[in-house]
Formats: structure tokens, sequence, C-alpha cells
């Protein structure tokens, strides 16, 4: 087929579901474009250590060019998407205009402050690579100013608003930091007056898992002295002071939002077909209701199916899952056939870690906690990086540290002032 005749595809992101998408479609019978704001495929379950200095930051971080290198039919262009335009087939974005015979949006979701704009503008976030080293920045210099800061009280606070897996794993890798490693760089510290905050809004941490994980996920947070406060909403931040729903007041220099996402919605879309949270009502082909020959994956797409009825969880499986039976049924489409497969999650089981030795895994037949999670955890994350080589880094980097509890990754990346 020559390319003047390939049908064009446009796929918006390159997160687990773009990925996937285009590594399933068979080599050289598509002109496929991928356009995405950054130049790497990113690794979000492994950010939380990022953060926490536990592991490089290229290590999660792949990229696009590198892993499509050997693909012809991949176009790869770097820009950020205005719109799209569902009648004339086209996508507008900073650096012109790519028509499509087909449309893959991917762009998953960002960081939901539910309108408090004071929130927005001093809390720090955890949706990318470079998000996670400005907090690992913020961190371990806010470390640095106690060493001489004349007012310390909300130096010693680290408050994580949001109770899912990212929060408890964020909060479970800074205990151990400010237990392990905080007396070993800074003796002058007295660590038992490091505090870190875990707030979350509903009846328990880990609000998606069973009650065995929440109960034990608490549990162990507790333990590692991670102060965890449930039913607790943040009502504001101005930079200095959390002020919370029950009126106590927390003096803070460090405040990281993990409270909620919503969907990356391109102006084009029907206004009918976006909900509140910012997700694209698709069928159950992930077609987006109301355009021709647009689809979604991921995140950003909302499919209400018997088994899940208040759509799919948005979890990096789903992402996948998506991605590969979207690929196969564009192949039917243009192919004129018309059996194609609706998407169906079979849901595998969902974990998360809380710290070393500690984790909770939810099976659909069984459930299991501690040390065997933990390893379980590590286990099924390696396997789905990207990459010989990051999986030995990753892996070498998780046995040092376990041996010696302690790395020499603590490193402030930032233009000296």
């Amino acid at each position: 087929m020559k390319e003047d005749n390939m049908k064009k595809i446009v796929v918006i992101g390159c997160g687990f579901g773009g990925l996937q998408f285009v590594n399933h479609l068979k080599k050289g019978l598509f002109d496929i474009i991928v356009i995405d704001k950054i130049n790497h495929h990113q690794f979000p379950p492994l950010f939380y250590q990022v953060a926490a200095s536990q592991i490089e930051p290229s290590t999660v971080s792949f990229p696009i060019r590198k892993i499509f290198q050997k693909r012809r039919d991949v176009r790869i262009r770097l820009a950020h998407v205005f719109s799209v335009n569902g009648e004339e087939k086209y996508v507008e974005t900073s650096v012109g205009r790519f028509p499509y015979d087909y449309l893959v949006i991917a762009t998953g979701t960002s960081t939901n402050f539910y309108g408090n704009e004071k929130i927005e503008k001093n809390a720090l976030v955890l949706k990318s690579t470079y998000q996670a080293i400005n907090v690992r920045n913020a961190i371990l210099y806010n470390f640095e100013k106690l060493l001489y800061a004349e007012k310390k009280e909300g130096l010693y606070n680290i408050v994580i608003v949001g109770g899912g897996a990212t929060g408890v794993e964020l909060a479970g890798a800074f205990a151990e930091m400010t237990k392990e490693i905080l007396p070993k760089d800074y003796p002058n510290i007295d660590s038992n007056k490091v505090q870190v905050y875990l707030l979350e809004g509903g009846p328990h941490t880990l609000p998606n898992m069973s009650s065995f994980a929440q109960q034990y996920s608490e549990k162990y947070l507790r333990s590692m002295g991670v102060i965890v406060k449930t039913g607790t909403i943040v009502k504001d931040y101005d930079g200095e002071l959390v002020t919370l729903n029950s009126g106590e007041v927390i003096p803070t220099s460090n405040v990281i939002w993990s409270a909620g996402v919503t969907g990356n919605v391109i102006e084009g879309i029907p206004a009918d077909s976006v909900l509140r949270n910012g997700r694209t009502r698709v069928d159950r082909i992930n077609r987006v209701e109301g355009l021709q020959d647009v689809f979604a994956i991921g995140d950003v797409a909302y499919m209400e199916t018997e088994q899940y009825p208040q759509g799919h969880p948005q979890l990096a499986n789903v992402a996948i899952g998506q991605g590969k039976n979207l690929a196969k049924n564009l192949q039917k489409i243009v192919d004129g056939k018309t059996d194609l497969k609706p998407y169906e999650y079979r849901n595998m089981g969902t974990m998360a870690t809380v710290g070393r030795n500690k984790a909770v895994v939810d099976l659909p037949f069984v459930k299991f906690k501690g040390r065997f999670a933990w390893f379980v955890w590590m286990f099924l994350h390696l396997m789905l990086i990207l990459s010989v080589r990051n999986k030995l880094v990753v892996f070498i980097n998780w046995a040092w540290n376990y041996v010696t509890k302690n790395n020499s990754l603590r490193l402030i990346l930032k233009d000296s002032d």
C-alpha cells in the first residue's frame, strides 16, 4: 500500500493507552502521527519514588522516539493540541494542522483542585516526572532550611492531601525518609519533630480497595508515625497554613495534592459527551459519542458497562486493555468488517505499597498483606517498566535501598540563585 493511500491515524497522548494502541496496530498499514506535549512516555505508578529520592527520574521516563525507532509508519510531533474539528477531520496544534481519517484521544487526566485557586497556586502535585522532581526538590530544600530558619514550625510538617494509592505510597515513603535518612544526612535536626500528615476526605484510605486493604494500610501508616486523618477536607492553603473543615490549622510549607483528577478535554468534543469530571463518553468500542471516526481511551474515556455502570476505574490496566482492543477493532473497521469486539475489563486486582515489607494486595480470589504482598507489588511493577536497562536500574536501586536503607539520589536539581 502506498503511503498516499494509507489511512491517517492521529493519536493524541502517549501514555499507557496511546502507546499500547500504536504498538498493536499492524506495521506498515497506516500513516500514524503521535502528538504529545512531552517527548517521553512516563510511568506514573513510580512517580512517588522519584519524589522520595528512591529512584532516578530517567528510570520512569522513556523517549517516545526511541520506543518507535524501528517504526517507519510512525511520526512523532511535540505539540500542544488546541482543538478537534470533527466535520473537516483535522486536529489544530501549536505546530500546525493535522488531518486524520481516524483520531484516538489518549490525553489522560490532570490534577483536580475543585476550583480552589489558592490551593492550585501553592500546593505541589505529582502528575509527571518533572513534577516529581519538583516535589523532591521542595522536600530536600525544606530540610536544608530547617538548619538555619528562625521560623521552623511549618518546615517540620509534610502534608499529603488524598488517601488514594498515590497519597498512601507517598506518605509511607516520606515517613521512611524522615526516620532512616534524615538522622544520617541532618544529625542537627530533631527528626522526631518532623511529621507526615495524610488527609483523606472519605472514611478510609484507599477508597477503591477492599476494607481489608483499607484497614491494614492505615495500620501500617500509623505504625510508621504518619498522622492519618480521615473524613477531613482541606478548605484552604495559603502557602503557610492548611485549614481543615474541622477548623484545625496545620502550619506547613509543603502540601502535596493528590486528592483527585479531571479529564483533559480537547475543544471540539461535543459538550453533551463530556462529564463534569472531564471524562468523555464513549461506546463499547471506545468511539466518542457525537463524533465520527473519533475514539477516546484510558483515563479520559467514560464507558458504562453492566459490570461498571459508573465507568471503569482510572487504572493503567484499563488504558492498556482499551488500547489493545481498539487497535484490533480499528483494523477490522478499515477492512470493512463488522464483528467488532466490545471492550470488557477483567479486574485482575489492585495493590498498594506503604513501605518496606508493607503492602496490601486485592485479587479477585484472595487478599493478602505484608512482605509477600510487597514482593508481588515490586515484581509486577518491574515487569511493566519499559526497557531492560530501566528494569535493571530500578531493581538495583530497590535491592541497594533494601540492604542499606540508604541511597545517593537525594539531589536538589534547580538553578542556583
